[in-house]
């Protein structure tokens, strides 16, 4: 027989001819009260809750499950694909007394002890309204067969397989360039920058337009202070010349060896010959 059927089924069996209390509670039903803080299962149906004290004080909870559900039972074992058609000891049952064959539809559950023929050996709870004990049952009623076997080899391949897995290590990139100085200029910081310079030298060029002409940027400098001219000087008994008097020009028509009149000269009288000079 399968481990965990033995160990569930001495668990079970120890319980046999237990007999629920007035107000129909029982130790199973405060025992799954008291485990998940809920007292309205103190005077519950206790059929799946006697399972669940059950493997729990046996340490097969993970592979019996603990549910007072019975549909909710049925469903995990389903997900868990440990659910089958064919009875074997240890087995959880499910029946439906409508004679349905939808996990949603089921009613009861127990444990199949044994197997005879067409007929299971179960020992189930809250039967005859009150008791724990075994019962020979037809199949047509039952739904399905929960495996706690199969859950267990299910959860030690699952273990298995975590054990052996290696981290995963990506291989080295070829297709990633070195990087170069000349890649800071393509950063975010360095891109902002070279906005501000250009913005920058954009306001120079612009204070520097006037009247649609061009004018470079020169720097300022200090203009050379006039030097006033000399005085001119001029001669005694002579006509001092200004800018507005045009210069005196001598006749180049005189005679060679005869100069020409000479400012003071007194000038030879009208009608006469002049004086010979000695």
């Amino acid at each position: 027989m399968d481990p965990i059927a033995d160990a569930l089924l001495k668990q079970v069996r120890q319980e046999l001819g237990y007999k629920e209390k007035s107000g129909q509670t029982t130790k199973f039903g405060q025992w799954y009260a008291d485990r998940v803080q809920d007292t309205q299962y103190r005077d519950a149906p206790w059929c799946d809750m006697f399972i669940a004290w059950a493997a729990d004080k046996a340490g097969l909870s993970p592979y019996v499950g603990q549910f007072a559900w019975t549909p909710s039972h049925a469903a995990w074992f389903i997900k868990q694909g440990a659910w089958t058609q064919r009875p074997e000891p240890g087995a959880l049952v499910f029946f439906d007394w409508r004679g349905g064959k939808n996990y949603k539809g089921i009613d009861h559950v127990g444990i199949v002890e044994s197997v005879e023929g067409k007929k299971i050996h179960t020992i189930e709870a809250n039967v005859d309204r009150v008791w724990l004990k075994r019962k020979v049952r037809e199949t047509d009623k039952v739904v399905g067969y929960g495996l706690p076997r199969v859950v267990k080899a299910s959860a030690d391949k699952a273990a298995e397989i975590r054990s052996t897995e290696r981290p995963f290590v990506p291989a080295p990139r070829t297709d990633v360039r070195q990087h170069s100085p000349l890649d800071v200029l393509g950063t975010p910081p360095a891109l902002l920058v070279a906005m501000v310079l250009m913005t920058v030298a954009l306001s120079l060029r612009v204070s520097g337009r006037r009247r649609g002409t061009h004018r470079r940027f020169t720097w300022p400098w200090n203009a050379p202070t006039p030097t006033p001219p000399a005085p001119t000087r001029v001669r005694v008994g002579a006509t001092p010349r200004t800018d507005d008097t045009p210069p005196t020009r001598t006749s180049s028509s005189r005679k060679p060896g005869v100069r020409g009149a000479e400012p003071g000269d007194t000038p030879p009288p009208r009608g006469g010959k002049a004086a010979a000079r000695v």
